[in-house]
């Protein structure tokens, strides 16, 4: 049996990750997972329980979410995107999604994984590795315009202030930090519309692939 092909694709917050990965696993026929909600769903069992997303114990409990609240919509929303990121940072919850990670990318035939850790921590073997980014001036536009379209008035510079928070958060934690693979091919998407970026990270995964 062929050993499964699994894509990795890493970047912080508003970068394009997860439409890119999205558009990866439809290419290339392979099932997708963005990791991020695991962790926001963790997140958000935390303020069911009425817990403290900084605390560690809190947090950990938070990991026994039932899988329903993975269809919740308000996974999506901000709020729960930075109790993601709070909770992110303890070592123990990071352990306690680490098998349901690997175990999906291990699937045979093998699968898309988007997220901050996939290509250095998750599944460091994995045959093609992107790391997504872009400017935090253009992320924060991106993330402004998304969030006016739902209504949500926060202002540009309040969306800045909190994805710089998020990106010192997730790049100094001790526990699998975001960043680069050695191996990983880096894609900043600041200057790229959708179309462009989704087809530069075919071209880039299909070119390694081909090895």
């Amino acid at each position: 049996m062929s050993a499964p092909v699994i894509v990795a694709v890493d970047g912080p917050t508003a970068s394009g990750k997860g439409t890119i990965a999205q558009a990866l696993a439809a290419h290339f026929g392979l099932p997708h997972l963005d990791t991020g909600l695991l962790y926001r769903a963790v997140g958000r069992q935390v303020a069911l329980a009425g817990g403290n997303p900084d605390d560690p114990a809190d947090a950990l409990a938070g990991t026994a979410f039932a899988d329903p609240l993975l269809a919740d919509p308000v996974l999506r929303d901000e709020a729960t995107g930075g109790l993601a990121s709070r909770v992110s940072v303890h070592p123990a919850v990071r352990a306690a999604l680490f098998d349901r990670q690997r175990a999906f990318a291990l699937q045979p035939g093998g699968a898309v994984l988007d997220g901050r850790d996939i290509g250095t921590v998750i599944a460091p073997e994995a045959a093609a590795k992107l790391f997504v980014t872009a400017s935090i001036a253009a992320r924060a536009l991106r993330r402004w315009k998304e969030m006016a379209a739902r209504g949500d008035a926060r202002t540009l510079a309040q969306v800045e202030a909190d994805l710089a928070l998020r990106d010192k958060r997730d790049r100094s934690r001790a526990h699998s930090p975001l960043l680069a693979a050695p191996d990983a091919i880096v894609l900043d998407t600041s200057e790229l519309d959708r179309d462009a970026a989704i087809a530069a990270a075919i071209a880039a995964v299909e070119e390694r692939l081909r090895g």
